[in-house]
């Protein structure tokens, strides 16, 4: 609903954007009656916002709305020029503080401002009636509309300046007492398991016969499966062969100490070709993981730079395992190829009745997928390599929405028919199981969607005082990355990285986000080095097993609130794993006092 509405705020801005001008141009009280109805659907708009949480509507509610109704209640009733100049002057900066957003604590200086310019705009409006009854050809010129245009280039001249700012203090190098070289994994043990990922371009012949040219991990893609103990020594040993851009390898969900995080600009240098770089770390929790590139994410993993890590309990699991990664490969037209590893077809496999049944669900794409499963009721086990206590039986026809870099764990047994594994939206791209593995995929049915909030059971972890608290703005706008000026779906409160402030936290410290999603777009938040706990989304307790996660789809209109242990020093990465998004701007970090880091580039955020 909540998502729907800010849709529908944003139509009804463009509207009096545009209606703003003629009003201005043709001083009728028709055209104020027209964008004074705008502007009452866009109160309406806030205050059914405000129905999901004061943060959905507050800068509606205390700038952008009030800067266009004062004015116009005024020109209504009074109906000279200057109050029609003044009131348009309200109308367009509403719209400009919805293209801009801005943060919380510059809220202030924001209506300030704003009320300082319709003061402005209403004095150059009486000056220019006067000047124009002396005749003069200059007199005519527009000069209210040259003021219009003033406001937003001083605003953007302001922003670009914070965004230098930000990019000349973001990298946290300085006297801090501990560098991020030193947050290693053991370096004087001898490693229980070792392996050697070799990055190489290449090419992958797809399950419909056609080829990708791709980057490969040791000639494949997705690169090996890595399996490993919970509790083992790991020592992974990166190659460049020939990648021009460099490689790292950032193991995704995994709460490895910083230095080996893989964030080139921040824990380490991007290996370049012809060059090394050896990771070692200890899984401490048994789950699905996967490991990807964190160098130009936002081309290279699609084109197949990831592999799946899966960490081991010390007891095997008896039954058939089967990992899959929901993949958009590069290819014609603007969404890629959908394939499940490398099948973009209907693929079978063989799986008798009565046998266990546990398929490893991992998303290497930039966006969500809905998956669903028919055929037989499951459970969902595991979400993000978190068991869930007390998983139920869903009902079979039922899908899930999986994040990006998100991972999903079901479990069921074969019964005596096939079971189909699909995309909701993709059908044809599906994974079926039967016995002998001859069944061709089920019919789809039923439209039922999981939800993690309520599912499965069993007692929260002990509560406690809170040392931070923080809140995350996610919005659409108008703003500054990299020196760019852009129209993107990645600010966070009103910047984009490098200009994001940092969450600055001390070892030991409890942690509470709140993540507000006044963006039309989606936003899988991954936060490095910690799992989060999901508390509540738009106000309703999490009740099942304890949500444990490090990737949380937030959608369009949603509030999370989110708790986690400060346990894991260094310098992490904080972002949307959507990598158009991340590299647009929608990054910060999450900074331990006393920590540095040595590194530096441009290329840090993706």
């Amino acid at each position: 609903m909540y998502g729907n509405l800010i849709t529908l705020d944003a139509v009804f801005a463009v509207l009096a954007l545009l209606a703003a001008p003629i009003a201005g141009l043709r001083p009728s009280r028709r055209w104020l009656y027209v964008l004074a109805a705008l502007v009452a659907a866009r109160l309406a708009v806030a205050c059914l916002l405000l129905t999901g949480g004061l943060a959905l509507a507050d800068s509606r509610l205390t700038v952008q709305v009030p800067l266009a109704v004062v004015p116009l209640a005024w020109a209504l009733v009074k109906h000279s020029r200057t109050a029609v100049h003044v009131a348009v002057g309200g109308a367009l900066l509403s719209v400009w503080w919805l293209l801009v957003p801005f943060s919380p604590g510059d809220t202030t200086y924001v209506l300030a401002g704003s009320v300082a310019a319709l003061a402005a705009t209403g004095g150059l409006s009486v000056a220019l009636g006067r000047w124009r009854r002396s005749g003069t050809r200059v007199s005519g010129l527009p000069w209210l509309a040259a003021f219009a245009l003033l406001i937003p280039a001083v605003t953007l001249v302001v922003a670009e300046r914070a965004n230098a700012a930000g990019e000349n203090s973001h990298q946290h190098s300085g006297a801090g007492q501990l560098s991020v070289e030193q947050l290693t994994g053991p370096t004087n043990q001898e490693p229980d398991v070792k392996f050697t990922l070799t990055a190489a371009r290449g090419s992958v012949k797809l399950t419909s016969g056609q080829t990708v040219a791709a980057l490969t991990f040791n000639g494949v893609s997705p690169g090996p499966e890595l399996r490993v103990k919970k509790g083992q020594l790991v020592e992974a040993t990166l190659i460049n062969t020939d990648v021009a851009e460099g490689v790292t390898v950032h193991w995704h969900g995994v709460d490895v100490p910083n230095a080996e995080d893989g964030v080139p600009g921040v824990t380490q240098n991007e290996v370049k070709p012809g060059e090394r770089h050896v990771y070692r770390f200890v899984p401490d929790r048994a789950g699905t993981f996967w490991y990807h590139t964190h160098r130009d994410g936002l081309l290279n993993v699609q084109k197949g730079l990831f592999g799946a890590l899966i960490v081991e309990e010390a007891a095997k699991f008896d039954g058939l395992e089967r990992t899959v990664f929901t993949h958009l490969w590069p290819g014609p037209g603007e969404g890629g190829i959908t394939a499940l590893d490398r099948s973009d077809g209907s693929e079978r496999q063989a799986a008798e009745p009565g046998r266990k049944v546990l398929v490893r669900l991992i998303n290497s794409s930039e966006e969500p997928h809905r998956m669903r499963v028919d055929g037989v009721p499951f459970q969902v086990a595991a979400l993000d390599g978190n068991t869930i206590e007390g998983a139920t039986p869903v009902d079979a026809g039922t899908s899930l929405l999986l994040a990006a870099g998100g991972r999903y764990d079901l479990a069921f047994t074969m019964l005596a028919g096939p079971v189909t594994l699909r995309y909701a939206d993709t059908p044809d791209v599906s994974l079926t199981f039967s016995p002998g593995g001859t069944a061709g995929p089920l019919t789809a049915s039923g439209d039922k969607l999981f939800d993690r909030l309520t599912y499965g059971s069993g007692a929260a972890p002990a509560g406690g005082d809170y040392q931070r608290s923080y809140d995350l703005r996610l919005d659409d706008g108008l703003g500054f990355s990299q020196g760019r000026f852009t129209y993107v779906n990645s600010l966070i409160n009103g910047r984009l990285y490098p200009a994001v402030p940092p969450l600055e936290v001390t070892r030991g410290d409890r942690v509470k986000v709140r993540i507000i999603s006044r963006s039309m777009a989606i936003h899988p938040f991954h936060l490095h080095g910690h799992r989060v706990r999901v508390l509540s989304r738009n106000g309703e307790p999490a009740t099942g097993s304890p949500w444990w996660t490090d990737t949380l789809n937030v959608a369009s209109g949603e509030i999370y609130e989110l708790e986690f242990v400060a346990d894991n020093p260094g310098i992490w990465m904080d972002h949307c794993h959507n990598f158009r998004h991340g590299a647009k701007g929608m990054v910060m970090h999450l900074a331990y006092t006393g920590v540095s880091t040595p590194y530096s580039s441009d290329h840090s955020a993706e």
